[in-house]
């Protein structure tokens, strides 16, 4: 096992890791692990845009309202009030960085670049580059982070596990290398920018969705993580069995979308009085609901009384990959089915991004921070990370100097790795069981039911890390397990439906004030 000593490690390349790196190059020496691969994260296919208060008839107290009533209850509010006190100075700087936002040109418009609507938001205030804003900011970041001398990127190296010292410090993380030899990258503070668990599920809206390995990573070490339990579904992924997942942004309902359903029948006013344009936890269960009375494997989503000149131009991303599909969305209804988006909870941090681990920091999806409570308002995710991972880079400004212990040397024999398609295999079950069992709407049987066969799949495939060198499928799945374990625990003992968790067996809330889960992985003998 070769060795490398590091200052600041960034584990993690999309909005929140890039932005770090960004913001911290020129007072610590940034190393920021980004294996070729994250160019298809979480970050890249957001596509409405950042929720921010932009316009001039916009509020900040608005805006926190708006977040603290999709969260159900579970929002901190103390986190939602920094989150967009700092959203303006977010979004000016992504400008000052070239992001090339859509502007808008007509002679009334209260800011210069337009700013659209999604489900929960009171107004306008989606700032947006079309309909690809993720792949537009992480583009201009990236090419920002490799001409910085300041910033080392490792783009041939994949994290497996975190190290820490005989005191539970964070240490670094234990790689291996594009020549599959591990090695031990030491660095005096760790940030973990990893994204969700969005891939523990069947459906999913991104083509290689992370598993929310960073969480378990985090776990392992002793970190506590919170409200596992609110999974967000996207409600318009697009239906089509044959082809790659493709998210269809909530901002097609908030340019006058209406979903339908197969027989053509107009139903989210059944459901709630804002119809679309209600969060996306009532959308999705309304879909849900939908499907199952008509028997159907999927709702439509129908833009076709708009301008076909209007969907052009703000949808010109989801117009032609639905037309390269054989789908002219300007004459037919869109075919979309609810899937896993996004993940609520994760580590949980402070305001800084600082874990409970010392020297163990986490932005983005990865964390948990209490700005989206149970359920997450629409484009407040790349506001999250953009402000946090801010916040946690002026943190980590401040660092101590003081002397770091020795790292604990992960050990195993040296019995031969197993083929990969095992743990594929694995996984594939997983994912069977975790949609069943977790998925939009649950019950105290079938979260008894994933538990009991989360287990079995743990002890059924942990001869592919027992003692072995760890490879990246395998230690993949053991982390998929692990999570998967803690989140089925955690919906098992909130004992209430709130925002994305419903138990059709508890199916009200609690009395009083509701409070936020909290995991600890608990290490077997």
């Amino acid at each position: 096992m070769t060795r490398s000593e590091h200052d600041v490690l960034v584990i993690g390349g999309g909005a929140a890791g890039l932005t770090l790196a960004l913001e911290l190059a020129g007072h610590r020496h940034v190393t920021l692990l980004r294996p070729a691969g994250d160019d298809i994260g979480a970050s890249r296919w957001a596509q409405g845009g950042i929720a921010a208060v932009l316009d001039p008839r916009d509020a900040v107290d608005d805006h926190v309202q708006d977040t603290l009533i999709a969260g159900d209850g579970l929002c901190d509010e103390r986190a939602v009030r920094f989150t967009v006190t700092h959203s303006t100075a977010a979004i000016e700087w992504l400008v000052a960085m070239g992001v090339p936002f859509t502007p808008d040109t007509s002679p009334q418009a209260p800011y210069p670049f337009h700013l659209t609507r999604e489900g929960g938001h009171g107004t306008r205030r989606i700032i947006h580059a079309a309909d690809a804003t993720g792949q537009a900011l992480v583009q201009t970041l990236l090419a920002r982070v490799a001409d910085d001398p300041r910033i080392r990127l490792l783009d041939d190296r994949q994290a497996l596990e975190l190290v820490a010292d005989d005191r539970g410090a964070c240490r670094g993380a234990l790689c291996l290398t594009a020549e599959d030899d591990h090695e031990l990258l030491v660095a005096r503070d760790v940030v973990l920018a990893t994204g969700g668990a969005s891939g523990l599920f069947r459906h999913t809206t991104s083509p290689a969705p992370t598993c929310g390995e960073g969480m378990a990573m985090a776990a392992r070490l002793g970190a506590t993580l919170a409200n596992l339990e609110f999974q967000q579904f996207h409600p318009t992924c697009l239906y089509d069995p044959q082809g790659e997942a493709f998210l269809i942004s909530e901002a097609v309902r908030g340019e006058g979308g209406r979903l339908r359903d197969i027989h053509g029948r107009a139903f989210m006013v059944d459901y709630d009085a804002r119809a679309e344009l209600a969060p996306r936890d009532i959308v999705a269960r309304a879909i849900h609901a939908e499907m199952q009375r008509t028997r159907a494997s999927h709702v439509l989503l129908d833009i076709t009384h708009l301008p076909a000149e209007r969907i052009a131009h703000h949808f010109p991303t989801i117009l032609a990959h639905c037309r390269a599909r054989g789908l002219d969305i300007t004459r037919e209804p869109i075919p979309v089915v609810p899937a896993a988006h996004y993940s609520c909870g994760g580590v949980a941090t402070d305001l800084d991004g600082a874990s409970d681990v010392p020297h163990l920091y986490a932005i983005g999806e990865v964390a948990c921070t209490g700005l989206h409570g149970a359920n997450r308002m629409a484009s407040n995710s790349l506001l999250e990370c953009l402000v946090f991972a801010r916040a946690a880079a002026a943190a980590l400004r401040r660092a101590d100097a003081t002397p770091r212990r020795e790292p604990v040397v992960p050990r195993w024999q040296a019995l031969p790795p197993l083929p990969d398609e095992q743990a594929d295999e694995g996984l594939m079950a997983l994912r069977e069981i975790m949609s069943e069992a977790a998925g939009i709407v649950r019950s105290d049987a079938g979260l008894a039911a994933g538990s009991a066969a989360v287990d079995a799949l743990e002890k059924q495939y942990a001869p592919l890390w027992q003692d072995r060198p760890p490879s990246v499928a395998a230690t993949r799945l053991q982390q998929a397990l692990s999570l998967a374990a803690l989140l089925l625990e955690a919906a098992r003992q909130r004992r209430e439906s709130r925002g994305l968790h419903y138990n059709r067996d508890c199916p009200a809330h609690l009395p009083g004030p509701a409070r936020p889960s909290r995991s600890r992985l608990i290490r077997r003998p």
